[in-house]
């Protein structure tokens, strides 16, 4: 006994010496490192031969030490620390409530928000900003002219503004409000008197504005609940848990976050009744929607109480938590992964086990391993959240997109709010074929040229012909076809018109009706909205996806790499965000 007592304390003694020594050589790498770090600064800042910047010089040294880990991962120095608080925690600052662009070197505006001292000036999308309490905007960024609208809450600002072909530029004097965009940019009722909640992002409050929506449609006794998530990128973690717990009961797991420090590992259960437990609900998603908006769509999926309805959604698993440091400055870290009900986690991007040339890889579809929801359905870990009824989502036309991104669309928009003093309310509105007609007319002798896929194609076969030196030989078929999709690009107009009336429409009701506007409008055009109508009006249909069913018994298998192919998906916290 003594013989193993001995041999065991011996042991001990040369895990705690290893341990020891692993420890004072990880300590010397470190220090060594940071005198060479510290002494290739001190040579450059002393010998370069122009002057250097020290802040941005170390903060690119930081940024490229974190840029091997994940995209989550950052530094943000004191002087990025308010616009990370906009973006990450709280959209509230001071200003006048219009979002700007610079075009030409000039400054316009692009948005106008609801409610807000712009607004009340009638201030409009594709106003001039000449100056700003007399400060001339010639040759100032986006971010200088920023900075001269946002101020103290109460405080005076003076614009001068051009609008249109107006000669004279008009001099507008506002008072600087408290500008809070919120989270929940629209909710009422929708076809079906379904109820309609449009979340944008999961900062602060966004829990509250959920469930003030839902107060509010409750009134209006619905059929069903759609909790629009679509393109939101995520936020705090906490947010989404509180949502989740407005349908579901109390003390049900919602998340669990797991990492390195079992400390910070912790299970997120709903924390009170529930709200609404019994109404249908759909959850929207897309490619887009992540991170905290995963964390609410798997939940309820994996707890069987909303159907999911559109495209495979992003695949962020990731927790971020911040950490104050020296100077007002701050770090964001990845922690954790979160994983939901079922036990499975939707990060697809593996950061760690990267290629040779440090790009990132998925998840393989061998190591993604199937789950279980409440009722039995099969789930899958490492890809996002699948919908439980997938609905291919549209691409614009290439002169639709050319349109608007060429801001024809957002030009004649501003053309017609000033010469049209008002329009029907905006689920009426429709453009007609006379406004149509005059929007082709507005496009006359401006360039708006673009290439089809047709086109590509038939360039990429002019290369590859010449490449290989028989391109002669087919010249003239190639001039031939070359011309005929010439010809055929100019029924384009007509041929999107659908298309292209919907981003007029929705363009022009932002100009009178703002964000709502937009929705409202866009709503006949809807197909995913379409879709969660229709399912939740068929109460048979909801059984049996909730059932798990016939084909809804699983939901989003990969395809094994054994016959060749890729998983059949769509493309794609303490402070869980983007």
């Amino acid at each position: 006994m003594n013989k193993y007592k001995r041999q065991l304390w011996i042991g001990a003694v040369l895990v705690l010496a290893i341990t020891t020594f692993s420890f004072k050589d990880d300590l010397f790498q470190l220090s060594k490192n940071l005198d060479v770090f510290a002494s290739v600064y001190k040579e450059v800042n002393i010998n370069y031969v122009d002057d250097i910047n020290s802040s941005k010089m170390i903060k690119t040294g930081v940024d490229a030490m974190l840029d091997g880990l994940d995209p989550y991962t950052e530094f943000v120095p004191e002087n990025e620390i308010e616009d990370y608080k906009l973006h990450y925690v709280s959209t509230q600052y001071g200003g006048i409530g219009a979002g700007i662009f610079l075009r030409n070197s000039k400054v316009y505006v692009s948005d106008v928000f609801s409610g807000f001292p712009a607004a009340k000036a009638d201030i409009r999308p594709g106003d001039q900003l000449l100056k700003i309490n007399d400060i001339a905007l010639d040759g100032k960024n986006n971010d200088q002219v920023s900075l001269l609208l946002k101020g103290a809450k109460g405080a005076n600002i003076k614009l001068l503004v051009k609008r249109g072909t107006d000669a004279n530029p008009v001099e507008k004097n506002l008072v600087r409000d408290e500008i809070k965009q919120p989270n929940v940019s629209y909710s009422g009722m929708v076809d079906g008197n379904m109820g309609y909640i449009k979340l944008d992002k999961f900062l602060e409050n966004s829990a509250d504005e959920v469930t003030n929506a839902l107060a509010a449609i409750k009134k209006n006794n619905p059929n069903g609940i759609i909790l629009d998530l679509r393109s939101n990128g995520g936020g705090i973690l906490q947010e989404a848990v509180k949502i989740v717990n407005l349908f579901v009961p109390k003390d049900v797991e919602v998340v669990s976050q797991k990492g390195k420090i079992k400390e910070k590992n912790f299970t997120y259960n709903t924390m009170s009744a529930p709200m609404e437990p019994n109404l249908p609900l759909v959850v929207l998603v897309n490619n887009h929607s992540a991170s905290a908006s995963e964390i609410v769509a798997g939940s309820l999926q994996d707890l069987d109480r909303a159907i999911i309805i559109g495209q495979r959604s992003y695949g962020k698993g990731l927790v971020q938590q911040t950490f104050n440091l020296p100077y007002n400055s701050l770090v964001k870290i990845t922690i954790a992964k979160y994983y939901v009900p079922s036990g499975r986690c939707i990060q697809e991007i593996d950061y760690t086990h990267r290629k040779d040339d440090g790009s990132v890889v998925k998840v393989a579809d061998s190591l993604i391993h199937e789950f279980k929801t409440k009722n039995g359905r099969s789930v899958y870990d490492g890809s996002g959240i699948y919908p439980d009824v997938f609905v291919k989502q549209d691409r614009f036309a290439n002169i639709t997109q050319a349109l608007v991104g060429k801001l024809f669309v957002f030009d004649f928009a501003n053309n017609y709010r000033n010469t049209h003093p008002t329009i029907e309310p905006s689920k009426k509105f429709s453009l007609s074929d006379a406004d149509y007609a005059d929007f082709v007319k507005f496009l006359d002798g401006k360039n708006y040229s673009y290439n089809t896929a047709s086109e590509k194609m038939l360039a990429s076969l002019k290369t590859e012909a010449t490449k290989e030196k028989q391109f002669g030989e087919i010249q003239t078929e190639y001039d031939a076809l070359k011309a005929k999709m010439a010809a055929s690009k100019k029924n384009d107009l007509q041929l999107h018109k659908d298309e292209i009336k919907q981003v007029l429409e929705n363009e022009i009701a932002g100009r009178y009706y703002y964000e709502k506007g937009r929705y409202e409008t866009n709503f006949k055009y809807d197909k995913e909205l379409a879709q969660a109508v229709k399912v939740m009006q068929d109460k048979e249909m909801i059984a049996q996806i909730l059932k798990g069913e016939g084909s809804y018994k699983v939901i989003g298998k990969p395809v094994l790499a054994a016959v060749g192919a890729k998983k059949p998906v769509a493309d794609a916290d303490s402070d869980d965000d983007k």
